[in-house]
């Protein structure tokens, strides 16, 4: 019998919930209930410009509203500052970084497109002198901070996708884990947060596959747990374009107002995404009942997209 799973919801408070997030919460919560585990609540406020508080707490009535429930939580990134300097300086000590002065543009220019939105990093900056970075520093330039990653193949195997894996130094690039504006990258804090809260699996969508081999790098180096992953199809809309919260798609108020209640969004995102097979209302607990995870890579594999209609 498996083990009891540890999931978690993992929201950024800097919009509504929709269609797309609502279908990886919903997916997460089906996987960990039906090995009998329990649900994480984290908040993922990095980036203090755009999080605000209100849509925290939004978020948390909606998950409630939906039937996602959670055990433990929330917890919030902005109070795991120290977590997150801790384990920079291991990684650092471990495999080296150094500053990159790049602007967005320069990346643009000085990178290769790879799967999602993830584009490779060349290493403009590795091999600046001590010279040229105190002079760039001088100058008022602020760096990010980038870790030095080895020639080395970093495979794992995901519910849906089956076995992936990527050289490090020619599919994923030497990769920022701390921002230019001093914040913890995305990366470092995920790892960090879901060993210290004992998550043992992580449902998302296909979008971030091509960054997982840069997480599993970082849980080896730093001697954590390596979780479960599950890597979704996206919805999209019909021209082909995945559902963001910035573009207002498929938004739960919208969906509220298209389906009455809570059961009739997850019944009919339910049925899109295959796991019931009518359009009719439904509650996580009633789907629970006759979901199969060993179904997922029949039904998923292969698929990038699912359309919202």
């Amino acid at each position: 019998m498996t083990a009891p799973l540890v999931g978690r919801f993992a929201p950024s408070p800097t919009g509504r919930m929709h269609a797309g997030n609502i279908f990886a919460a919903l997916l997460a919560w089906l996987i960990v209930r039906a090995s009998g585990g329990e649900m994480v609540l984290r908040i993922e406020d990095l980036d203090p410009e755009r999080s605000k508080p209100h849509f925290a707490d939004a978020v948390q009535r909606d998950l409630e509203a939906l039937g996602l429930t959670w055990d433990r939580g929330p917890f919030w990134q902005h109070d795991r500052t120290e977590a997150y300097e801790a384990a920079f300086e291991t990684i650092v000590d471990a495999c080296g970084a150094y500053p990159c002065f790049c602007t967005r543009a320069d990346l643009a220019v000085a990178s290769a497109p790879h799967l999602g939105d993830k584009h490779v990093y060349r290493g403009t900056c590795r091999s600046l002198s001590a010279e040229e970075v105190r002079e760039r520093r001088g100058a008022g330039e602020v760096p990010a901070i980038r870790l030095r990653v080895p020639h080395e193949r970093i495979a794992f195997d995901d519910i849906i996708c089956g076995s992936y894996g990527q050289m490090l130094d020619e599919e994923c690039g030497d990769f920022i884990v701390r921002r230019k504006d001093g914040a913890f990258a995305y990366q470092l804090a995920v790892v960090v947060d879901d060993a210290a809260q004992g998550v043992t699996s992580v449902t998302r969508g296909v979008d971030l596959l091509s960054s997982t081999p840069q997480q599993v790098f970082l849980q080896r180096a730093l001697g954590l747990p390596e979780p479960v992953y599950a890597h979704l199809p996206l919805l999209v809309s019909e021209g082909g374009r995945r559902l963001s919260k910035r573009d207002g798609d498929a938004s739960l108020d919208g969906m509220l107002a298209r389906f009455g209640h809570p059961a009739g969004i997850i019944g009919h995102i339910a049925w899109i995404a295959g796991l019931q097979g009518e359009d009719a209302p439904a509650t996580p607990e009633q789907l629970l009942e006759g979901f199969d995870i060993s179904a997922l890579p029949t039904l998923y594999a292969g698929r990038i997209s699912i359309p919202w209609r």
